[in-house]
C-alpha cells in the first residue's frame, strides 16, 4: 500500500483490516516483535503505579493485552477497554484468563474520538499503538483529557522512527519488506501490514505529538524512547 486512506475513509479501512486479522493478531504481535511487546506494555503500565485502584481506560484496546497487564499489576484496578473494532474485542474477550482479571476488564465498542464515558472519571488512559489510527488526532486527545480525573495520566505507547544511523536502515528494511511478507503469509492480509509501515512513516514526529498533547490540555508532557527508539511512551498529566 503506497498511500494512506483519507481521513474520511480511515475509520472504515482500519476497522475492516483489524477485523480481518483479529484471530491471529496476538500471535503476530509476539512473533514479529520477538515478544518485546510484552516489555513495552509492562513499562507503560508501571507508569500508573501511583494509581493502584480505581478505573483506567484502555483506549484502542484491541484484543486486550494491555488491559490484562493493567489488571495484573494492580489487583484492585478496573479497566474499561474501548475499541471501535468489535471483532478485536471479541477475540480478546474469548481468551481472557479465568482468574479475577476477567471480572475487572470491561470491553466496550466505541469511537476514540467520541468516548463513551463521563468526564473526570478515570485515573489513567492508555493507548497502545492506536493513536496512529485516529482520523482526528487532536480531537481524540481532547477526549482523553476530558475523561481523566484531575492529576490523571495519559500514556501513549506508539511506534516511532529510530534515528540511530545503524539501527535506522535495518529497521526500515524489516518494517517495509520482512514484516509485511511474513505477516501477510500468516494472517492472509498483507495490506494490513503494509498499512502499518505506511502509517508509521507518516506519523507525527515526537515533538509534534507532544505539542498536540499540550494543545489538548495536558501538562508535564514527556517522552520515553524504548528499544533504540522503535517505540516511545508519551506521558501527559491532566492539570
Amino acid at each position: 500500500m503506497s498511500t494512506l486512506p483519507s481521513p474520511e475513509e480511515k475509520k472504515q479501512f482500519v476497522r475492516d483490516k483489524f477485523s480481518a486479522i483479529s484471530g491471529r493478531y496476538d500471535l503476530l504481535n509476539s512473533l514479529l516483535s520477538l515478544q518485546i511487546d510484552r516489555y513495552w506494555r509492562w513499562r507503560t503500565t508501571r507508569l500508573l503505579r501511583q494509581f493502584p485502584e480505581g478505573w483506567v481506560m484502555d483506549l484502542c484496546a484491541g484484543t486486550l493485552p494491555l488491559s490484562l497487564e493493567l489488571t495484573r499489576q494492580a489487583q484492585r484496578r478496573s479497566v474499561l477497554s474501548v475499541d471501535f473494532c468489535e471483532d478485536m474485542l471479541l477475540a480478546g474477550a474469548k481468551a481472557l484468563p479465568s482468574d479475577d482479571r476477567k471480572t475487572r476488564i470491561f470491553p466496550v465498542c466505541g469511537d476514540g474520538e467520541v468516548l463513551p464515558a463521563p468526564s473526570n472519571s478515570f485515573w489513567g488512559c492508555t493507548v497502545a499503538f492506536g493513536v496512529r489510527n485516529l482520523s482526528q488526532t487532536l480531537q481524540g486527545l481532547k477526549e482523553m483529557h476530558r475523561i481523566l480525573k484531575p492529576t490523571g495520566n495519559l500514556l501513549i505507547l506508539e511506534f516511532s522512527r529510530p534515528t540511530n544511523p545503524i539501527i535506522k536502515p535495518i529497521y526500515h528494511f524489516y518494517l517495509n519488506k520482512i514484516l509485511p511478507a511474513v505477516a501477510g503469509l500468516i494472517s492472509g492480509d498483507k495490506e494490513a501490514y503494509q498499512y502499518l509501515a505506511s502509517s508509521i512513516a507518516a506519523f507525527y514526529e515526537p515533538e509534534e505529538l507532544m505539542a498536540m498533547m499540550r494543545e489538548a490540555g495536558f501538562n508535564k508532557v514527556s517522552r520515553i524512547p524504548l528499544t533504540f527508539g522503535i517505540v516511545s511512551i508519551y506521558r501527559g498529566v491532566k492539570g
